[in-house]
């Protein structure tokens, strides 16, 4: 991949406040002052806190760029994408009603340029599964972006240990995570068009959200990651979401109604300024974006999207949360882009 097609209009950044970790940070100091020990805690674990946010903050290169669109409410969103590759648009956007903060991609399956990469976790892992941060795939896969996926059976920040994916993975038409008849996925499959004498014009990617029960084999599936549920379905929130309140961190996937756009959404949450959204909110955001059907990936300490900058760092864009702020999750199957 090339750094000269990423285009250097923008760049996105995480928004964790660090005035909000500075206060919260304080008034435990303010519990401490009975004890020294504790005072020093709580500064040294400010520092950590402040260190890790700086790690995870990625600077703009145009002011224009660092500020996202902000909106009253979901039902207000317009999305205004910014090119970030050929065929790939970026937009980050802050809601104030719920407080949520979001980073987005859509991206244009129909050109021959861009290429879907799926993986179970980790390269080179051997005779089994290895775990791998979203920075990592992406960096290690040559992509320019990419989000966690697929739910799984540990929870670490390390990276290189033995995982298990719950749920399909299929790469470059080859299975490497068996189906999970209780969760969906996201599929992409080549489809022929044609003209109307019936001779083919040329082949396309097409992807689609189906139940992971449905998939019989790998046969004519060129990519493919499960999640948890479809949660948006022919353009409105599905019923299964209405009586959802949860609030989490979400990583989702949406299709347009055709199949040739593919959207990826990251929602920020546990920080105040941005508390996570519920499943039917996500799947509200994913139909502003232009979505017709979407998946809720897996989310909470896990969400993360990760993009390549014009100078060929990696970094997650959003603030992943394994414990701390800006503490990234070692995770199992991932999704990304590539683009030649």
């Amino acid at each position: 991949m090339s750094i000269k097609n990423l285009s250097l209009g923008f760049l996105p950044r995480t928004n964790t406040s660090k005035y909000e970790l500075l206060i919260k940070c304080l008034v435990f100091r303010s519990d401490a002052l009975g004890s020294w020990s504790r005072y020093v805690k709580s500064l040294i674990y400010l520092s950590f806190i402040l260190l890790s946010v700086s790690c995870a903050t990625v600077l703009p290169v145009s002011a224009e760029a660092e500020f996202p669109a902000v909106y009253t409410v979901i039902e207000n969103i317009n999305p205004q994408w910014q090119k970030y590759a050929d065929g790939v648009g970026y937009f980050h956007c802050r809601i104030e009603s719920p407080r949520l903060e979001f980073w987005a991609l859509r991206v244009d399956l129909s050109l021959s340029n861009i290429s879907i990469v799926t993986r179970s976790g980790a390269l080179n892992s051997g005779s089994g599964t290895l775990s791998t941060k979203v920075t990592s795939f992406v960096r290690d896969n040559n992509l320019i972006a990419g989000i966690n996926a697929l739910p799984f059976d540990i929870i670490s920040s390390a990276e290189g240990q033995p995982i298990k994916n719950l749920g399909i993975v299929i790469s470059d038409g080859v299975l490497l995570s068996p189906v999970n008849r209780y969760y969906d996925a996201l599929v992409f499959y080549r489809a022929d068009e044609r003209q109307n004498n019936g001779t083919i014009t040329k082949s396309v990617v097409r992807a689609a959200i189906v139940s992971q029960s449905s998939i019989i084999s790998a046969e004519n599936i060129e990519n493919a990651v499960g999640g948890f549920h479809k949660i948006l379905a022919d353009g409105e929130p599905a019923q299964r979401t209405l009586n959802n309140d949860i609030r989490h961190p979400r990583s989702a996937a949406g299709v347009s109604a055709n199949g040739d756009f593919l959207y990826l959404l990251v929602v920020d949450g546990r920080r105040a300024g941005s508390v996570g959204s519920t499943e039917r909110e996500t799947a509200a955001i994913l139909a502003s974006l232009g979505s017709h059907n979407g998946i809720n990936f897996d989310g909470g300490g896990s969400s993360a999207l990760a993009m390549r900058l014009p100078d060929g760092n990696v970094k997650a864009v959003n603030t992943p949360i394994h414990f701390f702020p800006g503490q990234e999750r070692a995770v199992a199957g991932c999704i990304g882009i590539r683009v030649e």
